[in-house]
């Protein structure tokens, strides 16, 4: 991201890049295979390469219905055939073609042996078994090659590739019935808070609705994690300590939210120094200053995301979707891709910290695209999150943006193939 291109001191935090390549240079993968169904593989990773084992097709097919000649040479107006049989998908024609004859064969049916031609059906002429050349043909004979797809021996997939429905299915096509996986990592969620109800109980005075365990919970889901425990408990040191000891327990990663920062009821960061230690803390960036990342005992990484939902939804987003696909052994992990974009909107601001805000994407009648701000950017409000499309990357030293000023953006996109 652009910004964490200002140098910040340590006081203001790490910049955004430096705190994504800490975490997953600390990331180390599960390496706990297992082995599933292709459709069962849906979105998850390899844990092995596949290689092919046979040729695919596997054999010379005709690109579409037609004819196929005896001859490997492009046909000539006027030029004749005698008609032989047929050929059709599963149902191949037996013999072989000798120079002058040909056959009817439907779209991905085999050639036989001496057809080098196709022609389009559309192109000839039939009367008693003799087929003629009305039209000229095209110099493109209309036959896919025997191992179009792959030959044995073809590597069709990486170790450490996530599982597309388009390579699912390039495997599917090429036999594979079945792949060797990584098993997901189990993400533990400790939400902290005095002031946290859970949503439907009637409030008392100074409490709050609590509600980032649904955004986090349905975040990740959307990511292909889930939650696996989560724990809501009130600021106090003892119970919070058992919560991160019994997630530590039974997860791969354990996650908080709010309590990291230096309020006197701040208690996470201090836990977690008791129970491990604290890589780094504290961000250069708008929404999500206020975040601790460590490792708990026997090594399971901990996150400690800011207590504000917008600012937890953000640096999930940042820094723990990207850790969470190491953990699972991405090669790479995916981020959201950028795109340039115009501000529809002036847009007031102060310098300081880098920022990323949340906006909608409008594509103009020219092909223009435009990004809308909707309301306050304030990391407590979930509103700012409803629609947004992108997270504009705001550099820290920017003022007021005038509409029609261009901003690189992150594009909340996945690939569907």
């Amino acid at each position: 991201m652009a910004s964490g291109s200002a140098e910040p001191d340590v006081q203001q935090g790490l910049a955004l890049s430096e705190a994504r390549e800490r975490v997953l240079s600390a990331i180390k993968p599960l390496n706990n295979p297992e082995t599933l169904p292709l459709l069962q593989a849906l979105n998850r990773v390899s844990a092995t390469a596949v290689c092919a084992t046979e040729a695919v097709p596997g054999f010379r097919a005709s690109i579409m219905d037609g004819y196929a000649l005896g001859q490997a040479n492009q046909p000539q107006m006027n030029d004749t055939w005698l008609l032989k049989g047929r050929s059709a998908p599963g149902d191949p024609f037996p013999g072989e073609l000798q120079p002058g004859t040909a056959i009817q064969i439907l779209t991905g049916a085999p050639l036989p042996k001496g057809a080098g031609w196709v022609l389009p059906q559309e192109l000839v002429n039939i009367k008693d078994q003799e087929l003629t050349l009305i039209h000229k043909a095209s110099a493109t004979p209309w036959i896919r090659a025997a191992d179009e797809e792959c030959s044995p021996g073809d590597q069709l997939l990486d170790a450490g590739h996530r599982l597309s429905p388009a390579l699912l299915a390039r495997l599917a096509g090429c036999g594979v019935g079945s792949l060797t996986i990584h098993r997901q990592p189990r993400v533990g969620l400790l939400i902290s808070g005095d002031e946290l109800i859970p949503a439907g109980n009637e409030r008392s005075a100074g409490t709050i609705w609590e509600s980032n365990s649904t955004l986090l919970s349905s975040l990740l889901k959307n990511l292909d994690y889930r939650i696996d425990q989560c724990h809501v408990r009130p600021d106090q040191p003892e119970a919070l300590k058992q919560s991160l000891q019994d997630l530590t327990a039974c997860c791969d990663v354990v996650v908080s939210t709010g309590g990291v920062s230096t309020g006197d009821s701040d208690w996470i960061r201090p836990l977690v120094r008791q129970l491990g230690s604290i890589s780094f803390w504290k961000l250069f960036i708008k929404p999500g200053r206020p975040f601790a990342f460590g490792q708990l005992n026997g090594g399971v990484p901990f996150f400690g995301l800011p207590g504000n939902p917008v600012a937890a939804a953000v640096v999930t987003l940042q820094l723990l979707w990207p850790a969470l696909q190491r953990l699972e052994g991405q090669s790479t992990p995916e981020l959201f891709p950028r795109v340039m974009v115009e501000l529809a909107e002036t847009l007031p601001r102060r310098s300081g910290r880098p920022e990323l805000a949340r906006a909608q994407l409008d594509v103009t009648s020219s092909g223009r695209l435009m990004a809308r701000l909707d309301g306050s950017q304030a990391s407590s409000r979930i509103g700012s999150l409803l629609n947004a499309d992108l997270l504009l990357e705001i550099p820290a030293e920017a003022e007021t943006l005038n509409a029609g000023e261009r901003l690189w953006a992150q594009l909340l996109r996945r690939s569907i193939l």
